[in-house]
C-alpha cells in the first residue's frame, strides 16, 4: 500500500505526525510513505523507515512572489504527481495544504469540515472523517490516519519512529552535556533570560557542559550572553535540523520553551523538560518517552497571545514563567535524567 502524505509546515507539526506513521507501519504489512513537506524539514520526514521519499516544496517563498516562482511551483506539482496513490492524506488541514492534495493522483482523504482548522479545505478531499477537536495535535493526526487506513489505536504506545543507533555522536561536544532551547517564535513564549542565565549555573555546578543553539541573529546574541563567563557553556554553529537532531540523541538533558526542536527533543527519546506559560500542553505541548511538559499555574495561562498583556505587578515578563523559576526547572529535569 502507498500512501501520500501532505503535511507541509510547521516544524513542530510535521514531527506530530510521525507517531502515526509509526501505527500505520505496525498495523499494515508492506505499507510506505511519500510526504510533501516544506524543504526546510524535509530532514523530518526522512527520520522515520517508512518514509520512501520526500517531496520538497516552497510556499513560504512562493507566497512572496507567485510570479517568479511559477516554475519552481510547476517543478513541485510535477514531482507530486508523478506516481499515483492509493490514498492521498492532507494531515495539516489547511486551503494551501488542501491545492496541493488536489494536484496529487489517488483518492484524496482529510478532516471533515467540522474537524479542519479552515472548513474550506474539506472541499478538496474525496473522503472525510471526523476526529474531535480538544485534543493534543498528536493524538488527532494518529486518529485521523487508523480511521482512513482501517486499524484500531493501540493506548498507551507512541513511538515517532526514529533510530537512535542510526545517529552518531556529534564531534567536538564535551560530555556530559545539557542543550537549552531558548530560541522561539512569539515574545510570550520566551523563557525569562534572568532564569536562563540562573539554569546555566546551576548545571554548571552540577557538573554538566551546556550547549545552546540559534536560528537568527537575535537568538545567536542571546546565547552567546547566556554563555558569557562560564566556561562549560558554549554556542553551538548554526547548524541543519540532521546535525541538531545527533545533537538532542546525545544529550544527557534538554530544557527548551515552546518550539519545533522542543518537539524534536521529545521524539528522540532525550530527557527534557519544556515550558509553557502563553499557549497549551494540553493542545500541542511536547509529548514522549522521557519528556515532561510543564504548564505554568498562572491564572491567566494559556492566554494564547504572542505578547504578554498582564498589567499587575510581576517580578518577570511574560509574567506567568514566575510560577515556572529556574530552581524548579532544574530539579524536574534532574529526575528524569536519575
Amino acid at each position: 500500500m502507498k500512501v501520500l502524505i501532505i503535511k507541509t509546515s510547521s516544524l513542530g507539526d510535521v514531527i506530530h505526525t510521525l507517531p502515526a506513521l509509526t501505527d500505520a507501519a505496525k498495523a499494515i504489512e508492506g505499507v510506505s510513505f511519500d510526504w510533501v513537506v516544506e524543504d526546510t524539514f524535509q530532514d523530518i520526514p526522512r527520520l522515520h523507515s517508512s518514509v520512501d521519499r520526500v517531496v520538497p516544496v516552497s510556499i513560504r517563498r512562493w507566497r512572496k512572489n507567485p510570479w517568479a516562482a511559477r516554475a519552481a511551483i510547476r517543478a513541485s506539482i510535477k514531482t507530486i504527481q508523478q506516481q499515483h496513490y492509493d490514498l492521498v492524506i492532507d494531515a495539516q488541514g489547511l486551503i494551501k495544504s488542501a491545492l496541493l492534495t488536489r494536484f496529487a493522483n489517488g483518492k484524496r482523504c482529510g478532516l471533515s469540515k467540522t474537524s479542519c482548522r479552515e472548513p474550506l479545505a474539506a472541499m478538496a478531499y474525496q473522503q472525510t472523517v471526523d476526529v474531535a477537536k480538544g485534543q493534543h495535535a498528536i493524538v488527532r493526526v494518529r486518529q485521523l490516519f487508523a480511521q482512513l487506513l482501517g486499524y484500531d489505536l493501540i493506548e498507551g504506545e507512541l513511538s515517532y519512529g526514529l533510530d537512535k543507533t542510526s545517529f552518531n555522536a556529534p564531534i567536538g561536544l564535551d560530555k556530559p552535556y545539557l542543550v537549552f532551547l531558548h530560541g522561539t517564535t512569539w515574545e510570550s513564549k520566551h523563557w525569562p533570560e534572568a532564569y536562563w542565565k540562573e539554569l546555566v549555573l546551576l548545571a554548571m555546578g552540577g557538573g554538566f557542559n551546556v550547549y545552546i543553539p540559534w536560528g537568527n541573529e537575535q537568538e545567536k546574541q542571546r546565547a552567546e550572553m547566556l554563555c558569557q563567563a562560564v566556561s562549560s557553556a558554549h554556542v553551538l554553529p548554526r547548524s541543519s535540523i540532521h546535525d541538531l537532531t545527533a545533537v538532542l540523541m546525545h544529550a544527557q538533558g534538554v530544557v527548551g520553551v515552546d518550539s519545533g526542536l522542543a518537539h524534536l527533543t521529545a521524539a528522540c527519546g532525550t530527557p527534557s523538560v519544556s515550558l509553557y506559560g502563553a499557549t497549551s500542553a494540553k493542545l500541542t505541548g511536547t509529548m514522549g518517552q522521557n519528556n515532561l511538559a510543564l504548564q505554568t499555574e498562572f491564572a491567566c495561562s494559556p492566554c494564547l497571545k504572542k505578547e504578554c498583556n498582564y498589567v499587575s505587578d510581576s517580578s518577570v515578563k511574560p509574567a506567568c514563567y514566575e510560577k515556572l523559576p529556574a530552581t524548579h526547572v532544574w530539579n524536574k529535569l534532574k529526575s528524569l535524567m536519575s
